[in-house]
């Protein structure tokens, strides 16, 4: 997905740290915010992979120097069922045999500790574009809607429109399950981190502005008490 800011400074990417150091997890999660990412911490590798396989990260920034189990351990778990999810190694060796290790292994780069925050966000960022490149995402259309993933774009009838970033990943959960509920809990965890305070209303305003942006108020139909789903006739 594209690096994107929007007017109202809402969060663009979504970053997993896998980190035991208290600290170091609250300054990269203070120093990140700036950049527009929400930063979601985690420690044990069986939570690792459950939040990956049920909840939508950008990146994932994983301490190779975890006590049990080891960062590497970790690395093969995510690589092994086929997550392709970009991974960035943070690692306090200097060993090239080490680095080169990680790199076949399945991670996508490394950064040296200590770093600096401004190194970190660029690498992140690379991993992004590098990322969108060799994702093959396919375009998703609905009816006059089209939308795609990589160039971070959509069209209405054949004219571009203009989406926030959590518009965006709201749209795409709910073209990619087109004609089925999508329940409230899964578009939330799409949409805001852990840590995130939301009031009980944040993601219907965000549906009203998308049927409002769409120019169809039927076209997203809520289903009370579970969730929402796209329809083709109006409700």
């Amino acid at each position: 997905m594209s690096t994107y800011k929007n007017n109202n400074n809402e969060d663009i990417m979504r970053i997993l740290l896998v980190e035991e150091d208290g600290a170091l997890n609250d300054e990269v999660k203070k120093g990140l915010k700036p950049y527009g990412y929400t930063v979601d911490r985690v420690t044990n590798d069986k939570v690792t992979l459950s939040y990956i396989k049920t909840e939508t990260f950008d990146v994932i920034l994983l301490d190779l120097n975890l006590s049990d189990p080891h960062g590497l351990s970790i690395l093969h778990k995510i690589r092994a069922p086929g997550i392709t999810t970009p991974i960035l190694i943070l690692t306090v060796s200097q060993s090239a045999k080490e680095r080169i290790k990680v790199l076949d292994n399945g991670a996508d780069g490394y950064l040296t500790k200590p770093f600096d925050l401004d190194e970190l966000s660029a690498r992140i960022r690379a991993l992004q574009r590098r990322s969108a490149n060799n994702r093959a995402s396919p375009v998703l259309t609905y009816e006059d809607i089209e939308l795609n993933p990589s160039l971070f774009t959509v069209t209405l009838k054949g004219l571009a429109i203009s989406l926030s970033r959590r518009e965006f990943s709201l749209l795409q959960k709910l073209l990619e399950n087109a004609g089925h509920v999508v329940s409230r809990d899964l578009l939330t965890q799409c949409l805001y981190g852990w840590g995130d305070e939301i009031d009980s209303n944040t993601l219907e305003v965000h549906v009203h502005n998308l049927r409002k942006k769409l120019g169809n108020p039927h076209f997203i139909h809520t289903v009370r008490g579970i969730g929402y789903r796209l329809v083709r006739e109006p409700i």
